[in-house]
C-alpha cells in the first residue's frame, strides 16, 4: 500500500516526496507515544478533522460540488451505528456499513434533487443546510435514539483495547483514525488517477464542456456525493465510539460542518494531502485559542482569530498552504 501513498503526495511525486512522506508516516506512528492525556486527545482530533475533510474534499475538492451540511453524513453514521449498538447489540463495524448505507441513500437524494433540478453552486450549498436541519429537528423527536436526552453508549473498564468492538483506551482510537486517514489518501489517490477522478476533475473545472464531451455529469456528480457521505459516515462512527455520547444539536450542527470545511480551505482544496495538513495546523491552533479564551474570559476569540486565518489564506495562499509548502521543501524535485 506504501507505494501508491508514497507517489499520492501529488501526481508524479518525486523522490524527496517519497522519503518526506515515510519521515511524516513514521512521526505519525510515534507522535502518541509517551504524550499526556491532554495531547492525545488533540492528536486524536486532528486526525477526526483530517479525516472529515478527505471526504469533503471528494465532494468539493475534485468535483466542485459544494456542501456546507456535511454534518448530515457524519450524524447518521454516528447515529446508526450507535443506536444499532445500544438497542440491538450489533457490532460497530456492522453498523458503520449500515451508516455508509444510510449517509450514501440521504446523499442519493440530495443529488438527485439538486442535480436533477440544476440546483447549483451556493444554492446546492443551502440544499445541504436545509437537510441538515431538517435531519437534527426530526432526530430532536426521535426516542429511537434518545431525542434530545442524548444517545450515551456503555463505556467498559478494559485492561486491554480490543478494536472490533472499538472498547478501549483512547491511544487505539488514535490508531483506528490514523489506519482510516492513509487508507482514504490511497482511496482518494486511486480515483484520481482512474477515469471517474478525471471525470470528476473535468466537472469541476468546466461542467458545461465536460458534457459536450460526453461526460455523464448528473452520474459522476451523483458517485462522488454518495462516497463523500459514506466516507464521512465512518468518521462519525468512530467519533461516537471514542466520545460516547451523541446529541442532535451538537452533530447535525451547521458549525459542526463548517468546521470539517476549514482544514481542505487551509491545506488547499482538490489536494490529496492538503486536508491532512489543514487538520494539523487549525486543531491545535483552536486549542490554544480556546484555552486563551477561558483564562482572558474573551468571548469569540477563538472564532476572531480562525476568520482572520482564513482571510490571510485567501488573500496570501488562494490555493491553500499544501502546494506552497510543496514547492517550498521542493517535493517535485525529480518528479515525473
Amino acid at each position: 500500500m506504501l507505494a501508491p501513498l508514497m507517489n499520492g503526495l501529488m501526481p508524479g511525486a518525486g523522490p524527496r516526496a517519497r522519503v518526506a512522506l515515510l519521515l511524516a508516516l513514521a512521526v505519525l506512528l510515534l507522535l502518541p507515544l509517551g504524550v499526556s492525556d491532554y495531547i492525545l486527545s488533540v492528536l486524536i482530533l486532528c486526525l477526526v478533522f483530517a479525516y472529515y475533510g478527505q471526504a469533503w474534499n471528494i465532494m468539493m475538492g475534485f468535483a466542485g460540488q459544494l456542501s456546507l451540511g456535511h454534518a448530515l453524513y457524519t450524524g447518521l453514521g454516528a447515529y446508526t451505528a450507535a443506536a444499532l449498538f445500544v438497542n440491538l447489540g450489533v457490532n460497530p463495524w456492522v453498523g458503520m456499513l449500515a451508516g455508509i448505507f444510510v449517509a450514501a441513500a440521504a446523499a442519493a437524494i440530495i443529488g438527485f434533487l439538486g442535480f436533477r433540478f440544476s440546483i447549483e453552486g451556493v444554492y446546492f450549498a443551502l440544499l445541504t443546510i436545509a437537510f441538515a436541519e431538517f435531519t437534527r429537528i426530526g432526530f430532536n423527536h426521535f426516542d429511537w435514539v434518545k431525542a434530545t436526552a442524548g444517545l450515551f453508549l456503555p463505556v467498559a473498564q478494559r485492561d486491554f483495547n480490543d478494536v472490533l468492538t472499538l472498547r478501549g483506551r483512547p491511544i487505539m482510537f488514535y490508531y483506528v483514525l490514523l489506519a482510516m486517514t492513509v487508507l482514504t489518501l490511497v482511496i482518494c489517490h486511486r480515483l484520481l488517477r482512474s477515469k471517474i477522478g478525471q471525470y470528476w476533475l473535468a466537472i469541476r473545472e468546466d461542467q458545461v464542456a465536460a458534457q459536450t464531451l460526453g461526460v455523464d455529469v448528473f452520474r459522476y456528480k451523483l458517485y462522488a456525493v454518495m462516497l463523500s457521505a459514506g466516507l464521512a459516515s465512518v468518521g462519525g462512527g468512530i467519533y461516537a465510539f471514542y466520545y460516547n455520547v451523541l446529541f442532535p444539536d451538537t452533530m447535525f450542527a451547521l458549525s459542526f460542518s463548517i468546521e470539517m470545511t476549514l482544514a481542505p480551505l487551509v491545506g488547499g482544496i482538490g489536494t490529496l494531502v492538503g486536508p491532512i495538513v489543514g487538520a494539523f495546523i487549525l486543531t491545535p491552533l483552536g486549542e490554544v485559542l480556546t484555552a486563551l479564551t477561558d483564562e482572558l474570559h474573551l468571548g469569540g476569540l477563538k472564532q476572531f482569530f480562525y476568520g482572520i486565518c482564513l482571510v490571510l489564506i485567501v488573500v496570501v495562499r488562494p490555493t491553500g498552504l499544501w502546494p506552497w509548502l510543496y514547492r517550498k521543501l521542493r517535493l517535485d524535485r525529480g518528479a515525473t
